[in-house]
């Protein structure tokens, strides 16, 4: 048996928001919002569905799992996400490949590199 990517699930204290502001950076669109305890987002710049799972209890510190995404043009992209609320936490790598780490609203960290540097694999 093989297992296959259903989707990405985010705990978060505020579902919907966080929902509404992962849909407007990647293009995508909320669906289901199940009163605000489990939104889906899908389309866009997404490969498969981001879902937010509203919990009374967030897991504290550094994620363990991320994304990791890409942009034909990474200077930019940091500037617009930033713009939109991101933080930046760190710029990484070297003249062969670079990517910035970068945090949601919720403090969720993230990479973006560019896209013809993407190929390569994360070594965060």
């Amino acid at each position: 048996m093989t297992l296959t990517l259903g989707m990405i699930t985010m705990d978060t204290a505020d579902a919907l928001s966080l929902a509404d502001w992962w849909a407007e950076q990647t293009g995508a669109t909320v669906g289901e919002t199940n009163d605000g305890h489990y939104v889906m987002v899908s389309g866009g710049g997404l490969p498969g569905l981001l879902a937010f799972q509203k919990v009374d209890d967030p897991t504290p510190g550094k994620n363990r799992l991320h994304l990791d995404l890409t942009a034909p043009d990474l200077d930019a992209e940091v500037d617009r996400l930033t713009a939109a609320g991101a933080t930046l936490v760190e710029r990484r790598g070297d003249d062969s490949f670079r990517w910035v780490t970068l945090a949601d609203p919720d403090g969720n960290q993230f990479c973006v590199a560019a896209a013809a540097e993407a190929s390569g694999l994360d070594p965060s």
